[in-house]
C-alpha cells in the first residue's frame, strides 16, 4: 500500500538543525521507505505510544499512520529525538 506523506510544521525547524546533506538524505529516505512501508516499522511505547519511528543512521523520524497518510511528527538525532513528546 502506498501512503501520501504529510509533514506537521514544526518538520521544517527540525531540519534546518541538522547539516544540508543529512536533512537531504532523511527527506529521501522518508519519500522511498515510508511512502511504501511506514506499516512495517516498530511502534513505541511510553510517552510516544503508538507512534512509530524510522531509523536513519543515527537520526530518527517519529510518525503516525492516520488514514492512509503517514504524518511526520519529528526528526532528530536519536539523543534528542525522544526528549518532549510531539
Amino acid at each position: 500500500m502506498a501512503y501520501n506523506i504529510v509533514y506537521k510544521k514544526s518538520v521544517q525547524r527540525d531540519l534546518k538543525k541538522l547539516p544540508k546533506a543529512v536533512a537531504g538524505r532523511i527527506l529521501d529516505d522518508i519519500e522511498d521507505e515510508l511512502a511504501r512501508n511506514a506499516d512495517t516499522y516498530p511502534i513505541l511505547k511510553g510517552p510516544f505510544a503508538g507512534l512509530r519511528r524510522y531509523r536513519s543512521g543515527d537520526y530518527r523520524v517519529i510518525y503516525a499512520i492516520v488514514e492512509g497518510d503517514v504524518l511526520i511528527l519529528r526528526v532528530g538525532h536519536r539523543k534528542e529525538v525522544y526528549k518532549k513528546a510531539p
